[in-house]
């Protein structure tokens, strides 16, 4: 080996053990974090949290006809819609206005579920559809 490396090895241990490098190692721990199984409390009170959700829900088209009840940080959501994408849509508002959960109960009525099924038959949508393929005739 050759006689730097060695040296310089060795300076390296050296300082590794001296009592400065071994006391900056071992000087006082952190605290440990303690992990929480239990969920995630709100921020908002329930009724807060209520008001806040049918806050978002007035303001909104697809929205303002559900009913929305909150309990331990959990929205229930209950209605009716004419259009499957107001469903998800009333869940993102709960989530967004600070519901840990959601309990989505709004009932899509058997028009919008035949429409999307016809939509899901009928092959590609409007905007799935390339500028280049020529125009269908409905």
């Amino acid at each position: 080996m050759n006689p730097r490396h060695l040296s310089a090895i060795l300076l390296a241990l050296a300082w590794l053990a001296s009592p400065a490098v071994a006391q900056h190692a071992t000087s006082a721990p952190t605290k440990p974090v303690a992990k929480s199984t239990a969920k995630p409390q709100p921020k908002l009170s329930d009724s807060q949290l209520e008001a806040a959700i049918r806050a978002k829900f007035a303001k909104s088209k697809s929205a303002s006809t559900f009913r929305v009840h909150v309990q331990g940080g959990t929205a229930t959501i209950e209605g009716k819609t004419e259009v499957i994408q107001h469903k998800a849509a009333a869940t993102r508002m709960a989530k967004t206005a600070g519901a840990t959960a959601v309990n989505n109960k709004v009932e899509i009525s058997e028009a919008a579920k035949q429409k999307a099924a016809g939509n899901l038959t009928e092959g590609r949508r409007r905007v799935q559809v390339k500028r280049s393929d020529p125009r269908s005739e409905r």
